[in-house]
């Protein structure tokens, strides 16, 4: 029963796809993921060099050179949260508020995976704006959900006050930052403060809950700052009088340490977080290392038809992602539509749901075929039991949607789908494993719910820039708009040519305003997705959340191989071993 039946799928490139179409699907993809790396690189610029120069004129560092300054030199940092506000405007500046004016990231430090959250002093020297305390306690949640050390790098004006209305207030207001830090604290999770520079109001708030609280010479905490102060009382004070590090480490002890610079501080914080106990994942593994897949991940930039209409072999998508190329598949006979299994991912146990695409075979009916990317009774069944298995025996869920939506119709009805369906949100909303999305291309309707869309909670969701978010196409939504003036074969049946020139125009701006809701971008503005990626970033992605999941040892059940559910599904479903 421990053995763990992993098979290698996948095939090499050539056989897969001929270089024409290979070259014209990296082509595609290409000048969207340029674009990509053209709008990263705008946001990491925060408001220019010319802010940054202002920092250092200071003696500070800019926010993203401490980051980098602080995680282990030579390893990747995984942001999330980069386009929060991407492309919007807000009363009293024009120049935005790239990334909601803060970093947050899943970064190494002294070997531990841990959680930065980082006020970007370059704009508006750290300000919250609209939607940043939303960005902070979404990553706050996720460190949460992995039990990740959490360290602020706080160098914070306070709100923006322009515009205050649309930060302060609301469930997702500022003040619940605060209470994030307090669950933290409580769930046992490490959090490292470090005071740069402003910290004013809710800035002063944030660092406080920490287990340890550095001050550089040039920081201050403070419920208001001088010019408050002075305004209300007349008093002529500096905000460093009020409450620098000689106030908050030697009298309040609202902070533990004061260190001279921004270099010594970072450094300390690097101490700290080498004190706490190292990752599990080294032991979960049980001596397996992290090896690469036979099929090259750099490969999926071709493997994937930017053009959404267009199938393609999921299997071929694990085959790029999983250790070795290898892969356990799970109740393959039933519902194939969805393909359901597990692999190693860096060396550890990780379950995946992945959308089949193209046509499948028609269980009720077996010399038919019908659309994949669909979610029938039998598939629905499938992933409701594998994800509850995955669940019990402690394995991390990697979902990776392209689909189109649940079946529909007479016949779906009477099969009871939306038994079949609430089954699995049920699921999917009291799995305690985490889990993670990747939204390929599709991710349409309630089929993207099912397939643990953001709504049902996973740590991150992550978007290729093929992705495609909405309830449904834009020319389906069309049609359904104006429904009425259409006949049986969805043509215009009105005579008067005025009229059809009024529907047709009306249809087209429908379709091309659901297309451009679609767009990835748009998402990640809202906080509907957590980070866009390429396509070759994924495989990394993937290993750095899984071992993520097995760092923390005691918060969750991990349990043998030998005693997985997942036997006994395999069995029951006429498994071979």
């Amino acid at each position: 029963m421990a053995h763990i039946p992993l098979v290698p799928i996948g095939r090499p490139r050539a056989q897969v796809l001929d270089d024409r179409a290979y070259a014209a699907h990296r082509e595609a993809l290409s000048a969207l993921e340029g674009q990509l790396e053209t709008r990263r690189a705008e946001v990491h610029a925060g408001w220019g060099e010319d802010y940054a120069a202002r920092v250092r004129a200071k003696g500070k560092l800019p926010t993203r050179e401490r980051v980098a300054r602080l995680v282990d030199p030579g390893t990747s940092l995984y942001e999330v949260g980069t386009f929060v506000n991407f492309g919007e405007s807000f009363t009293g500046e024009k120049r935005g508020s790239p990334g909601a004016g803060v970093v947050t990231c899943f970064a190494r430090v002294e070997g531990r995976w841990c959680v930065i959250i980082a006020n970007d002093n370059t704009v508006a020297s750290g300000s919250w704006w609209p939607r940043t305390p939303e960005k902070i306690q979404r990553a706050q949640t996720m460190a949460l959900r992995l039990r990740l050390p959490t360290i602020y790098l706080v160098d914070c004006s306070g709100l923006f006050l322009p515009e205050q209305s649309r930060s302060f207030p609301g469930a997702r207001g500022a003040g619940h930052i605060f209470k994030m830090n307090s669950l933290l604290s409580a769930s046992g999770v490490p959090q490292i403060a470090g005071v740069f520079g402003d910290c004013i109001a809710g800035g002063g708030y944030m660092p406080i809950i920490s287990d340890r609280v550095y001050m550089t010479e040039q920081a201050y905490m403070v419920i208001a700052g001088a010019a408050l102060i002075k305004g209300a009382k007349s008093e002529k004070l500096t905000s460093l009088d009020i409450g620098g590090p000689e106030v908050h480490v030697h009298q309040s002890g609202c902070a533990d340490v004061r260190v001279p610079d921004d270099e010594t501080l970072l450094a300390c914080i690097r101490r700290e977080v080498a004190r706490l106990p190292s990752s599990a994942a080294g032991y979960y593994r049980g001596g397996a290392g992290a090896l690469e897949p036979v099929q090259p991940p750099r490969e999926l930039t071709g493997i994937l038809p930017a053009d959404h209409r267009e199938a393609y072999d999921a299997r071929e998508v694990l085959a790029r992602l999983c250790d070795q190329s290898l892969f356990w598949e799970v109740m393959p006979e039933t519902g194939e539509e969805v393909i359901c299994g597990v692999a190693r991912v860096g060396g550890l146990y990780a379950g995946f749901v992945i959308n089949r695409q193209g046509l499948v075979g028609d269980p009720d009916h077996p010399d038919d075929q019908r659309p994949a990317a669909i979610l029938y009774r039998g598939s629905i069944a499938k992933v409701a039991a594998f994800s509850r298995a995955c669940n019990d025996d402690g394995i991390p869920l990697i979902w990776l949607q392209d689909i189109s939506g649940f079946d529909i119709g007479k016949e779906a009805e009477r099969q009871g789908l939306l038994g079949y369906g609430s089954s699995l949100i049920y699921t999917n909303s009291t799995n305690q494993v985490p889990m993670f999305t990747v939204l390929l291309r599709k991710a349409s309707g309630a089929g993207y719910y099912a397939m643990a869309g953001l709504p049902y909670d996973p740590v991150v969701q992550l978007s290729t820039t093929i992705a495609r978010l909405s309830v449904m196409e834009g020319r389906t939504l069309a049609i359904a708009t104006y429904n009425t003036k259409l006949d049986d074969d969805f043509q215009i049946a009105l005579p008067d040519p005025d009229e059809r020139k009024k529907i047709e125009a009306g249809m087209r701006q429908v379709e091309e305003r659901i297309e451009r809701d679609m767009d990835p971008y748009v998402s990640a503005r809202q906080l509907d997705t957590d980070e866009i990626v390429r396509m070759d970033e994924l495989r990394g992605w993937l290993c750095a959340l899984v071992e993520m999941s097995y760092q923390s040892i005691g918060h969750r059940r991990i349990k043998s191989p030998r005693i997985w559910s997942l036997h006994d599904l395999h069995e029951l479903t006429g498994g071979v071993r």
